[in-house]
Protein backbone atom coordinates (compact mmCIF):
# COMPACT_ATOMS: atom_id res chain seq x y z
CA UNK A 1 0.00 0.00 0.00
CA UNK A 2 1.19 3.21 -0.90
CA UNK A 3 0.82 6.52 1.60
CA UNK A 4 0.90 9.77 0.28
CA UNK A 5 1.22 12.62 2.37
CA UNK A 6 -2.37 14.27 2.78
CA UNK A 7 -4.33 11.29 2.32
CA UNK A 8 -6.78 10.40 4.49
CA UNK A 9 -7.11 7.48 6.82
CA UNK A 10 -8.53 5.65 9.30
CA UNK A 11 -7.53 4.07 12.73
CA UNK A 12 -8.08 0.81 13.07
CA UNK A 13 -6.34 -0.06 16.39
CA UNK A 14 -4.77 1.38 19.61
CA UNK A 15 -7.24 3.96 21.79
CA UNK A 16 -8.05 6.29 18.53
CA UNK A 17 -9.90 3.56 16.96
CA UNK A 18 -12.19 4.75 14.30
CA UNK A 19 -10.93 8.53 14.09
CA UNK A 20 -9.50 10.15 11.01
CA UNK A 21 -6.53 11.76 10.51
CA UNK A 22 -4.49 13.09 7.36
CA UNK A 23 -1.20 11.77 6.36
CA UNK A 24 1.51 14.20 7.06
CA UNK A 25 4.37 12.04 6.35
CA UNK A 26 5.75 8.28 5.87
CA UNK A 27 8.98 7.44 7.97
CA UNK A 28 10.09 3.89 7.32
CA UNK A 29 7.07 1.62 9.16
CA UNK A 30 5.41 4.60 10.03
CA UNK A 31 3.09 7.17 9.45
CA UNK A 32 2.92 10.84 10.93
CA UNK A 33 -0.60 11.70 11.27
CA UNK A 34 -2.88 14.86 12.54
CA UNK A 35 -6.65 15.24 13.12
CA UNK A 36 -6.20 19.25 13.58
CA UNK A 37 -7.76 18.83 17.24
CA UNK A 38 -5.89 16.74 19.52
CA UNK A 39 -3.49 16.21 17.59
CA UNK A 40 -2.09 19.21 15.61
CA UNK A 41 -0.01 19.87 12.98
CA UNK A 42 2.57 21.08 15.54
CA UNK A 43 2.20 17.85 17.66
CA UNK A 44 1.24 15.20 15.09
CA UNK A 45 0.71 10.81 16.01
CA UNK A 46 2.95 8.34 15.25
CA UNK A 47 1.41 5.29 14.23
CA UNK A 48 2.42 2.12 12.61
CA UNK A 49 0.76 1.74 9.37
CA UNK A 50 -0.63 -1.51 9.53
CA UNK A 51 -3.02 -0.09 12.50
CA UNK A 52 -4.54 2.67 9.50
CA UNK A 53 -6.11 2.17 6.48
CA UNK A 54 -6.26 5.05 3.48
CA UNK A 55 -10.27 5.86 2.68
CA UNK A 56 -9.12 8.57 0.20
CA UNK A 57 -6.77 10.42 -1.89
CA UNK A 58 -6.29 13.86 -1.20
CA UNK A 59 -4.48 16.49 -3.08
CA UNK A 60 -1.76 18.48 -1.48
CA UNK A 61 -1.25 18.32 2.37
CA UNK A 62 -3.03 21.15 4.41
CA UNK A 63 -1.58 24.13 5.84
CA UNK A 64 -3.01 24.96 9.19
CA UNK A 65 -4.97 22.61 11.83
CA UNK A 66 -8.35 24.37 11.08
CA UNK A 67 -7.65 22.78 7.06
CA UNK A 68 -7.09 19.30 8.14
CA UNK A 69 -10.49 19.85 10.32
CA UNK A 70 -12.76 20.76 7.28
CA UNK A 71 -11.28 17.95 5.92
CA UNK A 72 -12.08 15.13 8.26
CA UNK A 73 -15.51 17.18 8.62
CA UNK A 74 -16.61 16.91 5.04
CA UNK A 75 -15.44 13.45 4.77
CA UNK A 76 -17.92 12.49 8.16
CA UNK A 77 -20.61 14.69 6.48
CA UNK A 78 -20.71 13.64 3.77
CA UNK A 79 -20.10 9.70 4.56
CA UNK A 80 -22.91 10.16 7.21
CA UNK A 81 -20.55 9.70 10.40
CA UNK A 82 -20.08 11.32 13.25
Amino acid sequence: MEYRVGDLARSLAGHDRGNHFIILAEAGEYVILADGTSRTLEKPKRKNKKHIQVIRRAGAMPATDEAVRLIIRAYERENHLK
